[in-house]
């Protein structure tokens, strides 16, 4: 079953359906509102978009992909926690589930790695917000431009230079650590 099929089945009334959606984008959409800021709530943020997409299900853009637009509602519902309870610092990333990192075989290798992947995750975590939700969606969660746009409710131009912006303080950060 497709998101189309499944979100036609879901408008009338076929709860599987929906599960069906929600089974396919849990992950992602956690892993979106942990990177962009839930950090331990991610779970609650991620129930609560997935409650406000059923709701809001009809007004969906059928024309439109599905994931841009939820990842849209878990982008706002991470925003809300995170202006709501005032901790701009908790941010917590999981790159370990979300890069495709192999350990080298030697455990000095594997120290080094670490460390350097340690000091990636600090430097994204100090960006200012709007760049740091620029660069997690765009290289962390693979978003493409448009998609971004859309999730972050966006003009694309922003997101071009909030994505530039942020990933020049990365490379003023971490130098030439990971060329």
């Amino acid at each position: 079953m497709d998101d189309d099929e499944a979100i036609a089945r879901s408008l009338d009334g076929d709860l599987a359906a929906y599960e069906a959606l929600v089974a396919r984008y849990s992950a992602l959409a956690h892993r979106t509102a942990y990177m962009l800021g839930a950090g331990d709530e991610a779970e609650d943020v991620v129930q609560e978009a997935f409650v406000k997409a059923f709701r809001h299900l009809a007004s969906f853009r059928r024309e439109a992909p599905f994931r841009p637009w939820l990842l849209r509602i878990v982008a706002n519902e991470t925003h809300n926690l995170t202006r709501s309870r005032g901790r701009r610092n908790e941010l917590a990333l999981r790159l370990g589930a979300t890069a495709d990192v192999t350990a080298p075989d030697d455990p000095e290798g594997a120290a080094v790695a670490t460390d350097r992947r340690s000091h990636l995750l600090a430097a994204v975590r100090g960006l200012p917000e709007r760049e740091r939700q620029a660069v997690v969606c765009r290289y962390f969660l693979q978003l493409s431009e448009a998609e971004t746009a859309q999730v972050l409710d966006w003009p694309v131009g922003t997101v071009k230079s909030s994505t530039h912006r942020g990933l020049a303080r990365l490379r003023e950060e971490v130098g030439n650590e990971f060329a």
